[in-house]
C-alpha cells in the first residue's frame, strides 16, 4: 500500500468513525427524548387528583394590574410555564364551573381534550347568551364578542351540560357557564393564537389539559382579562399567559360594560396575531363584519353592519 492510499484510508476510517459518532449521539438524544415524553407527567410530584392551574393568590394580582396604551396584551404568568398538573389528565371530559352570584364565569373552566374534540367549525352557530357585562354593540363598532372559555373548536362531542364526552355533539355552542364578555380584538386576534395551539397539539394525537379564566377586579362585571394556560401530558405544549381584556380606540368600563370611543387607546398587535377578518368568517346570520385591525398598532375597533 503506496502512501496515498494509506492517507485514503486514513481519511476513510476518520470520517466514518465522525459519522457513527454522530448518529449514536442523534439517536441516544432521539431515545432520551422519547423516554423524557412518555415519563414527563410522572415527574410531577401532586396527586393525580390535583389539577392545578390559576390560584386565588394569582387572580388577585392579575387582577390588580392596569392596561396602559401601547403596552403588549400579552403578560406571561409563571414565566409562561403553566402550573396545570398533567398527571390529572385520566379521561377526556370538560369541567364547566358554576356562575357566580353576579352570574360570572369567574371560576373558569377546564377541558381535558384529545383528538376527536376538535370540531368542525361550519356546524358553529350564532350565540344569544349575554354574559355578564354584556352591551349590544352600536355605531358601527365592533367591540364585543360572546367568548368561549373553551373554544368551540375544541369541544367536538363534549356534552355542555355534564362536560362528558358524547360523540353525537358537534360542540358547546350556547353555554352560558363558558361565555363571557370579551373583546372581538382579543378573542379573534389574540386567544385564536393559544386555541391554535392546543388544536394543533391534539390534531398530533396529544393528550391535553386547557384552562381559560376570567380575571374580574371585585365586583366588576366584565373581566379585565383572561388567564389562558395548557400543558400536554408529554410536556411538548406548555403555556400560561395572560390577555388584557381590550379593544382599540376603546375606553370600557368594568363595573358595568359600557363603552366609549377613545383615540388615545392604540393597541401594539403581536407579529403572530391571527387575522381576525379571517379567522371569524362572514357567515353570522344578525352581522357582516368588516376592515381590519391596522398593524402593528391597532387604534379603532373593527366595523359591523346588519344584514337585516
Amino acid at each position: 500500500m503506496n502512501k496515498f492510499q494509506r492517507i485514503i484510508k486514513y481519511l476513510v476510517l476518520t470520517i466514518g468513525g465522525l459519522v457513527f459518532g454522530i448518529l449514536l449521539a442523534a439517536g441516544y438524544q432521539a431515545i432520551h427524548g422519547l423516554q423524557w415524553r412518555a415519563h414527563f407527567a410522572q415527574r410531577d410530584s401532586r396527586s393525580a387528583k390535583v389539577v392545578g392551574g390559576l390560584t386565588r393568590h394569582q387572580r388577585s394580582q392579575l387582577a390588580a394590574l392596569n392596561y396602559h396604551p401601547k403596552q403588549s396584551v400579552i403578560v406571561y404568568v409563571n414565566h409562561g410555564r403553566s402550573t396545570l398538573n398533567p398527571k390529572s389528565w385520566t379521561y377526556n371530559h370538560v369541567v364547566y364551573n358554576a356562575l357566580d352570584s353576579l352570574g360570572r364565569t369567574s371560576l373558569g373552566n377546564t377541558a381535558f381534550l384529545e383528538q376527536h374534540n376538535h370540531a368542525d367549525t361550519t356546524l358553529r352557530t350564532d350565540q344569544q347568551v349575554q354574559p355578564a357585562g354584556w352591551h349590544d354593540n352600536y355605531g358601527g363598532n365592533l367591540v364585543y364578542n360572546r367568548g368561549h372559555l373553551i373554544a368551540y373548536s375544541l369541544t367536538a362531542g363534549i356534552n355542555s351540560t355534564t362536560g362528558k364526552y358524547q360523540p353525537t355533539m358537534t360542540g358547546d355552542q350556547n353555554n352560558p357557564q363558558n361565555l363571557f364578555t370579551e373583546t372581538d380584538f382579543i378573542n379573534q386576534e389574540i386567544q385564536t393564537i393559544y386555541e391554535a395551539k392546543v388544536r394543533h397539539a391534539i390534531e398530533s394525537g396529544q393528550h391535553v389539559i386547557f384552562q381559560a379564566t376570567p380575571v374580574f377586579r371585585g365586583q366588576e362585571l366584565v373581566p379585565r382579562g383572561v388567564n389562558l394556560q395548557a400543558i400536554s401530558t408529554n410536556g411538548q405544549l406548555n403555556f400560561n399567559v395572560y390577555l388584557f381584556n381590550v379593544e382599540p380606540g376603546i375606553r370600557i368600563d368594568y363595573q358595568t360594560g359600557s363603552y366609549t370611543t377613545d383615540a388615545q387607546m392604540k393597541v401594539p398587535v403581536p407579529a403572530n396575531a391571527v387575522e381576525a377578518a379571517d379567522n371569524q368568517k362572514n357567515n353570522n346570520t344578525q352581522f357582516r363584519f368588516m376592515g381590519k385591525y391596522t398593524r402593528p398598532i391597532a387604534d379603532h375597533p373593527r366595523q359591523y353592519v346588519r344584514k337585516w
